[in-house]
C-alpha cells in the first residue's frame, strides 16, 4: 500500500501521468527513512539489477523503523589485476583512465557512475555513498603497467567516474601516492574534482605542471549553496571550490571548469555566472555536460526531484525529455553529453557566447607526452643491458 506521504508528494505534481505517478509513489515504497540518510544524496536504496531476490524494509508493527541505525561509510579493500581502464569512446578526450575508489561519498544525485555498484551486488542508490571500495594497490599496479615495454604513453584522466579526493581520501591517501608515481614517471595526467582536498597536492602537481604534464578541473554545478547542499550534500562548497581553484592556478597549475551537470530548469540559469566566477578564480578553459539519467540514476534523480522540487518536477522532466528524444535518457554517442533539439542547442549557444567573451578554451595548451621515462616495476623483467 503506498504511503500517505507519497501519495501527498504526487499531488503537487499538476498534470502528471498517471503511469509516472505510480511507479513514483512504487518507487517511494523503497525510500528509507529519512533520519537514516541525513546528510546523504539518494533517498532509495533498490536492490542491485542483477540479484535474484530483493528486500524491502517496512514497519510491521513489532519494532519502529525509526530504531534502524543510520548509514554508515563503509570501506572495503578491492584488490584488481590492473588499475588503469582502457576506453574507445568518440564522446571522450582520452582513451585510458584511472578509478582509485569505487562508489562515493559525495553523494551527488545525478551521478552517471551510480549503476556500476550493481556489479558489486549492491545498490546505486545510498549504497554507493555509504558502501566504498579502496584500491591501496593502485599505485603499485600503475608502476607495473607503465614499466611494460608495450606501454604507449598518452594522458591518463582521474576523476572521470567517480571522485578521487572524495573525503576517505584523507585517511587512504591512495591518489597522492598515484601522482607521485606519475611524477617519478614524468607521465602527464587531467583530474576532475568537486573537493577542495586537491589543494593538498599542490606541490607534487605544481612541479608537474612546470613541466607541462598536469590540468586539473573543478567541477561547479550551481553558486546556490542550498541546492549544493541538497543535490550533492558531502561535496565541498561551491566557494570552496572556487578558492581551490584559485589556489591552483596561483601556484601555476592549468584549471578548467565543468559546469556539470546541466539541468534544465534546475541550474542552467547558471551557465553564465559559474563561467564568469570561474575566470574571475583563474581558469582558463571550461566544459560543460547535460544531465545524465542512464539505468538507476533516472528513478533516484527523479525521487530526489520529487522531495525536494515537486513544483518543479514536471517542468524539469519535461524539458530532460525533450532533449533526449522524449526519454529520460539517450545513451547516443555524438549526442549523450549535449543532447538534440531546440532547448540544447540553446544551453549549447549560451555556453559558447560566454566561455568565447571571457576568453576561455583560446590557449588551452596539451599535456605534453615526451618525458615519459618508464619505471621499474614490480614483476617486470629488466633489460639485459
Amino acid at each position: 500500500m503506498p504511503s500517505l506521504s507519497a501519495l501527498k508528494q504526487t499531488a503537487f505534481v499538476p498534470g502528471l501521468q498517471a503511469a509516472e505517478a505510480n511507479a513514483l509513489v512504487a518507487a517511494s515504497g523503497l525510500r528509507v527513512n529519512d533520519e537514516r540518510v541525513r546528510g546523504r544524496g539518494a533517498g532509495l536504496n533498490m536492490p542491485g539489477r542483477y540479484e535474484i531476490n530483493s528486500r524491502e524494509v517496512f514497519d510491521d508493527g513489532w519494532s519502529s523503523l525509526e530504531d534502524l541505525a543510520p548509514f554508515k561509510t563503509e570501506v572495503q579493500v578491492e584488490k584488481p589485476r590492473t588499475v588503469i581502464t582502457k576506453n574507445q569512446s568518440p564522446d571522450l578526450s582520452f582513451d585510458r583512465s584511472i578509478n582509485p575508489y569505487r562508489g562515493c561519498e559525495h553523494g551527488c544525485v545525478y551521478c552517471f557512475a551510480r549503476p556500476t555498484h550493481a556489479y558489486m551486488g549492491l545498490s546505486a542508490g545510498v549504497d554507493f555513498e555509504a558502501r566504498l571500495f579502496a584500491k591501496p594497490d593502485a599505485p603499485r599496479l600503475l608502476e607495473r603497467e607503465l614499466s611494460r615495454p608495450d606501454y604507449k604513453v598518452q594522458p591518463i584522466a582521474i576523476g572521470t567516474n567517480t571522485d578521487p579526493y572524495q573525503p576517505v581520501e584523507k585517511q587512504w591517501r591512495i591518489m597522492r601516492q598515484l601522482l607521485e608515481v606519475l611524477e617519478a614517471a614524468g607521465h602527464p595526467v587531467g583530474i576532475v574534482t568537486k573537493s577542495a582536498l586537491v589543494v593538498r597536492d599542490i606541490d607534487i602537481l605544481s612541479r608537474m605542471a612546470s613541466k607541462g604534464l598536469a590540468r586539473v578541473a573543478l567541477s561547479v554545478t550551481t553558486l546556490d549553496r542550498k541546492l549544493a547542499r541538497t543535490m550533492e550534500p558531502r561535496a565541498a562548497t561551491p566557494e570552496k571550490r572556487l578558492e581551490a581553484m584559485r589556489a591552483l592556478s596561483n601556484a601555476g597549475i592549468p584549471v578548467s571548469v565543468m559546469a556539470a551537470p546541466v539541468i534544465p530548469g534546475l541550474n542552467d540559469h547558471e551557465i553564465e555566472r559559474i563561467l564568469d566566477s570561474a575566470k574571475a578564480a583563474g581558469a582558463d578553459a571550461a566544459g560543460y555536460i547535460l544531465l545524465r539519467l542512464p539505468i538507476e540514476v533516472s528513478p533516484l534523480f527523479r525521487d530526489w526531484l520529487l522531495r525536494h522540487y515537486p513544483d518543479r518536477y514536471r517542468h524539469v522532466m519535461s524539458l530532460v525529455r525533450s532533449m533526449r528524444g522524449g526519454k529520460d535518457y539517450d545513451a547516443e554517442f555524438g549526442t549523450r553529453m549535449r543532447g538534440t533539439g531546440p532547448y540544447a542547442w540553446q544551453i549549447s549557444r549560451r555556453f559558447d557566447m560566454a566561455a568565447k567573451r571571457l576568453g576561455l578554451n583560446h590557449r588551452k595548451a596539451p599535456l605534453r607526452v615526451d618525458q615519459f621515462v618508464p619505471p621499474h616495476g614490480e614483476g617486470v623483467q629488466l633489460s639485459l643491458l
